[in-house]
């Protein structure tokens, strides 16, 4: 399967990058054939400019500024992220990815405003590896946007077909070296089965 990875953390030393790590080595070990995109490396500018904002209906001229991280997507079978819950949301990069990406014919046809329609049919699994700092009664309060991201909205672009699975690691402030290596061995687990 082709999978896109798209990571979004800012220190190689952090225990999102050793997740990153071991998604991108489980899934190559599995046979699949995988595009990192790592936004920070890559430096993606998250920052939509009034000029795309005014071209954002104009399909197609409105991918141009992003045609690069379009055609990866359009590439992909499969999307996998790794990222942590900063203020009970997606880390301002990434969120920049879905706002100047996942558009107007790319991710969703609006020709008929009426009757808007999914463009990401292809992808056919979509998977989050997350990290929260606080506990998880704490997310459900908040609403748990990243889960409602990931499980609702993007599965809802590829018109309710694609399989969702999401990997959290809640409460990052109390976690020790036994639970950050148990939920490493569970993503590998699960990045190696990934169909």
């Amino acid at each position: 399967m082709r999978i896109l990875v798209i990571y979004a953390h800012p220190v190689e030393t952090s225990f999102n990058a050793a997740l990153h790590r071991q998604v991108l080595e489980s899934l190559r070990q599995a046979g699949h054939e995988v595009d990192d995109c790592d936004l920070y490396a890559e430096e993606f500018n998250p920052v939509m400019s009034r000029e795309e904002r005014l071209g954002y209906h104009e399909v197609p001229h409105n991918q141009r500024p992003v045609q690069r991280y379009v055609d990866r997507l359009l590439w992909a079978e499969a999307l996998v992220f790794c990222f942590p819950t900063w203020c009970f949301g997606l880390p301002a990069i990434l969120k920049g990815f879905f706002d100047r990406v996942l558009m107007p014919g790319v991710a969703f046809d609006i020709s008929d405003p009426q009757n808007v329609k999914p463009s990401l049919t292809h992808i056919r699994h979509i998977s989050a590896v997350v990290t929260y700092g606080r506990p998880r009664w704490t997310a459900l309060l908040m609403g748990d946007p990243p889960r409602k991201v990931i499980s609702r909205y993007l599965r809802l672009l590829t018109g309710g077909g694609a399989k969702v699975s999401y990997h959290a690691h809640y409460h990052m402030n109390v976690a020790t070296p036994k639970t950050l290596e148990a939920f490493k061995a569970r993503v590998g687990q699960a990045m190696r089965r990934f169909a």
